[in-house]
């Protein structure tokens, strides 16, 4: 199959989908897309609430892609392709209606900066999670705002200092990361439904507000995470993480 992006409106619920054949990695297309629809859907008046969510059934989200990665040869092309997270995040955090994370299977890095920008995270029990930048090389810069807003300074330091180590999804419900764990998809898209359709019968004007509260302290993130894009574009250029990319990508 090939990559995309779509959004799927039903009574209200908004359903944005992403998929790529490498485990869901994160191409500039993709996370360009990925941004704009969620600042669409937003403004749509026909959404009440939408659900982000990735095809496949194994994982989640891999993260950046290892092959643009790679490519990257200067420091504006790198602040410009991890300014694609950036977009994502602000968009996510920005957009009026609740957002409700659908999490099937493992996300690295961006994934789970991704998952940090829902508002209410759904997952099932093989959704183990891993900030594997600092591994590579770079560092969880530009995600790590809204994956320590979401979890705490502890719990991200933790991800981010063992870079290796996959938290299994116990640990991540327990931070605050997943909101519920099921034992199955099928039972997960069953809340999910239920939770999207309640809340797409809900007050507009009440969970636009909501959202505000739940986010506040962030408006200065617009700058912010270009900045910290700026950042990982100038480590991504260093012999060490161009090394380690190498290798990783060999491995997988």
């Amino acid at each position: 199959m090939k990559e995309y992006v779509k959004l799927i409106t039903d009574k209200g619920i908004g359903k944005i989908e992403f998929f790529h054949p490498q485990s869901n990695s994160l191409p500039a297309n993709i996370l360009n897309k990925l941004a704009n629809t969620i600042k669409e859907s937003g403004e749509n008046t026909d959404i009440k609430v939408i659900v982000l969510q990735s095809g496949g059934e194994r994982a989640f989200c891999a993260g950046a892609s290892f092959d643009e990665l790679l490519a990257i040869n200067d420091v504006n092309s790198g602040k410009e392709f991890f300014s694609g997270f950036a977009n994502v995040i602000n968009a996510a955090r920005k957009c009026p209606k609740f957002i409700i994370g659908r999490v099937q299977g493992k996300s690295v890095g961006g994934g789970v900066g991704m998952a940090s920008a829902t508002d209410y995270c759904f997952a099932t029990k093989f959704s183990s999670v891993k900030l594997s930048e600092l591994a590579i090389g770079i560092g969880p810069f530009v995600v790590g705002p809204a994956v320590e807003h979401k979890v705490g300074t502890s719990a991200y330091a933790a991800m981010t200092i063992n870079a290796t180590k996959w938290f299994d999804a116990s640990w991540a419900r327990e931070k605050g990361l997943y909101s519920e764990v099921f034992d199955s998809a099928k039972e997960m898209d069953t809340e999910i439904k239920k939770l999207a359709s309640t809340l797409s019968e809900s007050n507009p004007e009440a969970m636009r507000e909501l959202k505000k509260i739940m986010w506040q302290g962030t408006d200065h993130w617009d700058d912010l995470l270009i900045e910290r894009a700026k950042n990982s574009g100038k480590l991504v250029l260093s012999e060490f993480t161009k090394s380690a990319i190498d290798k990783f990508k060999n491995r997988s």
